[in-house]
């Protein structure tokens, strides 16, 4: 298949040289982070946090060990693991370091894939290269139009996520996402191979693609499940034929088959909250932050004054919509001749629309426990594939509309125009020379020395969200100045006794009882008691940047000091 496609492209230079493009700006948000610069391994956008907790997971699981390497003693459950188990088996077969792998290797990867994928999945499904080209450009470059109004208030563009779902440009820094994107793409190809071939093993394969998805990113196992479902039942009752019923089964079947055994009471993560998206939209002022439309449309809602309520919220919702659709809302025109030609329409044009409507409905009434706006992450497949059916929507306006070739080449600069400069605005958090945040050169030596000692549970001192705030205005902060991130656990390839809060929610784990034994312990001044923490709780090593201890001292904690630098001392627990 891989062949075939790039053959494709060697004969369209168009397409090849946007993908190349697209590769490359979407790259730059990962390839800079991870490396080593005069004041140590730098992290821009959100690497800071989410990379990290990618490189402790894969680490750990190289290892073989299925424990969460953050909350030590408790095994991983709530996550979908499979983009780390991947890089966890290609880091222990190629010996390449998983920070390598993460930031610099699988990003170039993944952007190429998806671009060529995405143009032979439109060739083959629309047979129209023009569609396939434009199907690519949106794919990379589609963004929101809160530039629009990120520009008006700031003068400048950004404003990416002011209706709250990420863009284009944002999508390596989420890998699981991005290698969803990969497999839906191959399972749609390979489907449309099986049902023009019913050769068995483009079955299998799309079984394969589709099944594996709920441990990839179980947002897109769940769409891509209920858009399979919903197609079977009309590819059934319009062909009356079963050959797609196969592909559902399955896919559902090696969906449970992975996901059950990770994911026991994770349905506990999810309540039901309806339009908090919307009213935090309008509401946040880093949002839309329209104070006096929040305020109206939430007190009718509480008053019950639907008749004021309700059309508030449908305009909010349109702003949601339309402002993340951007320049892809013109896929609404093709979605518009299908409902007025409906028999026309094929399994895969029913997929397209309930993976959209689902990805768009899901959010707006259910959220996640601990991280509530995690939810959104659905959304993304709707953009995705909305960007899909705008490149096709464009060169058949220019078709059935017959324009003249000076008109269509105006559009199409008004188009790419009003649709890059969300990618242009967020470019430039990842462009500067100093990031966000950081790993020094003395605290790395320590984690390295540390990645040396036998294994063992390391205690960390809780993360300080207002020394952080203060460190704010001096970038790039140190990390246990930024966030609560899981790097001491990443870059010494040990457990920790407690590290990255932010993942502890996400995933449902009951920290916070933990961190308030670990503050008890270091402002204790109870001998035994201090010493039975230590001991309950297995501690092999203190992890201790400079300023931070207990109120008791090292000797009579029973510690001998195994490392120390200008910026951090190591302890190992040796007596009681």
């Amino acid at each position: 298949m891989l062949k075939k496609a790039l053959k494709i492209l060697r004969e369209n230079r168009l397409a090849l040289f946007l993908i190349l493009v697209g590769s490359g700006i979407w790259s730059a948000t990962m390839v800079k982070s991870g490396l080593i610069y005069d004041y140590g391994m730098g992290f821009w956008g959100p690497n800071g946090h989410d990379g990290i907790w990618h490189i402790a997971l894969i680490k750990s699981l190289a290892k073989g060990s299925w424990e969460i390497p953050v909350f030590a003693g408790e095994t991983l459950k709530n996550y979908h693991v499979g983009y780390d188990l991947l890089l966890a088996w290609f880091s222990k077969l190629t010996g390449i370091n998983p920070i390598t792998l993460y930031f610099q290797i699988f990003p170039p990867i993944l952007a190429l894939g998806i671009g060529i994928l995405t143009y032979k999945f439109v060739l083959e499904w629309r047979g129209s290269k023009a569609q396939a080209i434009w199907a690519t450009f949106f794919v990379y470059f589609g963004g929101s139009f809160g530039w629009i109004v990120n520009l008006i208030r700031t003068g400048e563009f950004g404003g990416e996520s002011m209706f709250w779902a990420q863009q284009a440009i944002s999508t390596l820094i989420n890998p699981p996402f991005a290698l969803s994107l990969a497999l839906i793409l191959c399972g749609l190809i390979f489907l449309t191979k099986f049902l023009k071939s019913q050769k068995p093993l483009n079955l299998i394969l799309c079984v394969l693609f589709f099944g594996v998805l709920i441990q990839i990113k179980v947002y897109a196992g769940v769409l891509v499940l209920g858009g399979l479902g919903v197609s079977v039942a009309y590819h059934l009752f319009k062909e009356k034929k079963t050959d797609l019923v196969w592909v559902f089964l399955g896919s559902l079947a090696l969906s449970l088959v992975l996901f059950l055994p990770l994911n026991k009471g994770s349905e506990g993560l999810i309540v039901f909250k309806p339009l908090w998206f919307l009213e935090s939209m309008m509401g946040l002022p880093d949002r839309v932050g329209w104070e006096r439309f929040y305020s109206a449309m939430t007190n009718w809602r509480l008053g019950n004054i639907w008749t004021k309520a309700a059309p508030a919220y449908l305009v909010a919702f349109a702003i949601f919509w339309f402002g993340n659709l951007g320049t892809r809302a013109i896929k609404g025109l093709l979605i518009f001749r299908w409902l007025k030609q409906p028999e026309k329409l094929g399994w895969i044009e029913i997929f397209f629309v309930v993976v959209i409507i689902a990805g768009v409905g899901i959010p707006m009434f259910f959220l996640q426990k601990g991280t509530p706006w995690n939810t959104i992450q659905f959304f993304y497949y709707s953009l995705f594939f909305s960007g899909i059916l705008a490149g096709v929507a464009l060169p058949e306006i220019f078709e059935k509309m017959r324009l003249k070739t000076i008109l269509i080449h105006i559009i199409i600069v008004i188009v790419v125009l009003l649709t890059i400069p969300t990618t242009i605005g967020t470019l430039q958090h990842y462009l500067p020379a100093r990031p966000p945040s950081m790993i020094s050169k003395g605290e790395l030596e320590a984690l390295e020395f540390l990645s040396q000692q036998p294994s063992g549970t390391i205690l960390t001192y809780p993360f300080d969200s207002d020394k952080a705030k203060e460190a704010e205005a001096n970038p790039p902060r140190p990390l246990y100045l930024y966030e609560s991130t899981a790097y001491v656990s990443a870059f010494t390839d040990q457990s920790v006794f407690l590290e990255d809060q932010v993942n502890l929610d996400i995933t449902g784990y009951l920290w916070r009882e933990r961190r308030n034994n670990v503050e008890a312990f270091l402002k204790s001044t109870n001998l035994e008691y201090v010493r039975e923490f230590l001991r309950e709780n297995n501690i092999t090593y203190i992890y201790w940047v400079r300023g931070q201890r207990a109120l008791i001292g090292e000797v009579q904690l029973g510690l001998t000091k195994i490392f120390e630098n200008q910026e951090v001392e190591i302890f190992r627990v040796t007596s009681f």
